[in-house]
């Protein structure tokens, strides 16, 4: 089965059993919302259980949850550092022209047909998202996902297409 990132558990809140959340997702209230299931992977990338979310709510851009049967803050404090993971059969479907990460992180980044590197992560920055690229001898290149600078995503041809406006690559 297949399983995809939506948040890294980054510390404990309170002695009730809750954490405090880095979301990578941008379904966060579908994704955290009270009676979803998750899987719980540790630092190594190993799965370790399924658990069901009992509460959430944002504090500050994190993400606060409590898993259902954890109750104290010695039930969970083992879980610093372990990602949560949605399992593929718990993906909904999108509407035409919306991704999620996992379909976007790994395309190859062109511009006039010319190879510029591929996209390795996604920044939540604020209004729009950041996609990292990874160029080969140069910077990683911050491109903003924006109707301007990406014009077309094509993931059946593993490929996006940009226009780099003027100021985006400081390495021209």
């Amino acid at each position: 089965m297949n399983y995809f990132n939506v948040g890294k558990i980054v510390n404990t809140q309170g002695l009730q059993g809750e954490m405090r959340v880095l979301a990578v997702t941008d379904f966060i209230d579908e994704r955290f919302k009270k009676g979803s299931h998750l899987a719980l992977f540790d630092s190594k990338d190993q799965f370790v259980k399924e658990v069901t979310i009992a509460s959430h709510r944002t504090q500050k851009n994190m993400e606060i949850i409590k898993f259902k049967d954890h109750y104290h803050i010695n039930d969970i404090e083992k879980y610093k550092g372990f990602m949560l993971k949605v399992a593929e059969e718990n993906l909904s479907n999108l509407d035409e022209g919306e991704y999620y990460y996992h379909e976007i992180i790994g395309l190859e980044v062109f511009e006039n047909n010319n190879y510029i590197g591929f996209i390795s992560e996604i920044l939540q920055p604020g209004a729009n998202d950041v996609w990292i690229v990874k160029r080969k001898g140069k910077k990683d290149l911050l491109l903003p996902y924006i109707p301007s600078v990406v014009l077309t995503i094509d993931i059946d041809n593993n490929r996006v297409d940009v226009e780099l406006l003027e100021g985006l690559d400081d390495e021209n």
